[in-house]
């Protein structure tokens, strides 16, 4: 059975940082690309934010590229997104999506406030 449990995000001040993680199990974890997305207040969709491929092969939202990283650590079935320059228009849930799969976690809420 697919898990996704994202962690880390919190209250933040704008231009804060912060390093969201997604524990995975329930596959092998290494043969799938993965994925952030993120869900803003009051929208009913998630936006794409970044991919990561075969390290280390890695895509972008524009509206993130410059200030977010994504990476993975295999031996810890674990996918990460490195935030920084946080700004308000970044408040969200972020949520982890293996593509192999249509699971979806709990989501990691970030608020970004002044």
């Amino acid at each position: 059975q697919v898990q996704l449990v994202e962690s880390g995000g919190g209250l933040v001040h704008p231009g804060g940082s912060l390093r969201l993680s997604c524990a995975a199990s329930g596959f092998t974890f290494s043969n799938y690309a993965m994925s952030w997305y993120r869900r803003a207040p009051g929208k009913p969709e998630r936006d794409w934010v970044a991919t990561i491929l075969e390290y280390p092969v890695t895509k972008y939202d524009d509206a993130v590229k410059d200030r977010f990283t994504i990476s993975r650590d295999d031996a810890k079935n674990t996918l990460y997104l490195q935030i920084h320059f946080l700004k308000p228009e970044d408040t969200a849930v972020y949520y982890c999506k293996c593509h192999g799969f249509e699971s979806w976690g709990q989501g990691t809420e970030v608020i970004v406030y002044s």
